[in-house]
């Protein structure tokens, strides 16, 4: 397994690991939350999960869109090749490798659900957590709104355009589908020309979203977290709906919780400052707390 990351920021400061979410690429982290996350002294990593971007592509027949909509109806119907909690391993192997003990972590959708195993799973690597438009894997909160689901099940099981324009096309469509009333086209299109030039696998897609389905409800373990916990969501999230950010605060002893009205499954340009200063002073809180004692 090889994992595609990159650093950002001083050699010195505090590292952050940003994990992205389903099909998206290191690439898809705005520059002006990396820059204003550098700003405040991070040291920001990061990663192409497994199956997406440069990092290792699994082996083997694609998921078929009957076995993505049998996953989708209960979770003892998702047969996945690897769970959220090889990812998270996958996380961990990287902070080995560039000589990182803990860390702050960042997680989006996906990689929310990934920062919250890594946090459960390896407790001593994580400096502060924080879980933006995710949730807890409980199919009860955080589901996909109904309207979305054929659109997913047909995208991903579509093979990629040969067409570079056109596979950017779809790409922002894909992206405005689920974004909110902020939604910058162009913006988009450079970010996914960047990703179509560098690869596209929308089989990694699906094969991500296998994991996701297959992986067990994080609930229980999230109650035993014990670091400085920061929850955003989109009050508009039609992908991953509000209630997945509500029962992952609920379940997180002492986490906070932040809902912006104009924003949906995405990461709102005139929000960005303030979600950056928001990671900020949670990551804060551990010197904080190191400080009383």
């Amino acid at each position: 397994m090889t994992i595609e990351y990159e650093v950002d920021g001083p050699d010195d400061g505090e590292p952050m690991l940003l994990v992205m979410g389903l099909g998206t690429q290191l690439v898809g982290w705005p520059p002006d939350v990396v820059d204003g996350l550098v700003d405040h002294g991070f040291r920001v990593v990061r990663m192409d999960n497994r199956d997406i971007g440069l990092s290792t592509k699994t082996a083997g027949p694609p998921p078929t869109r009957a076995a993505l909509l049998k996953a989708f109806a209960h979770r003892r119907y998702a047969q996945s090749d690897y769970l959220l909690s090889d990812m998270a391993g996958d996380a961990v192997a990287l902070l080995d490798h560039l000589d990182i003990g803990s860390a702050h972590v960042v997680g989006v959708s996906m990689g929310g659900m990934i920062a919250q195993q890594l946090t459960i799973d390896h407790p001593e690597r994580v400096l502060s957590l924080c879980s933006i438009m995710s949730n807890t894997g409980n199919r009860r909160h955080g589901t996909v709104a109904p309207r979305l689901l054929p659109t997913m099940a047909v995208s991903m099981t579509t093979p990629r355009p040969a067409d570079p324009d056109e596979a950017a096309r779809r790409g922002v469509e894909a992206f405005r589908l689920i974004a909110g009333p902020h939604f910058d086209a162009d913006e988009i299109g450079v970010m996914v020309r960047q990703a179509v030039e560098r690869n596209v696998n929308p089989l990694g897609t699906s094969r991500q979203l296998l994991a996701i389905q297959a992986s067990p409800d994080r609930t229980a373990g999230l109650r035993e977290v014990r670091v400085p916990t920061l929850v955003i969501h989109g009050l508009r999230d039609q992908l991953v709906l509000p209630s997945g950010g509500i029962a992952t605060a609920r379940a997180v002893p002492g986490s906070k919780l932040v809902m912006f009205p104009d924003m949906a499954h995405d990461l709102p340009g005139p929000r960005r400052a303030e979600i950056v200063d928001e990671i900020a002073r949670n990551a804060a809180r551990v010197r904080a707390g190191s400080d009383s004692r």
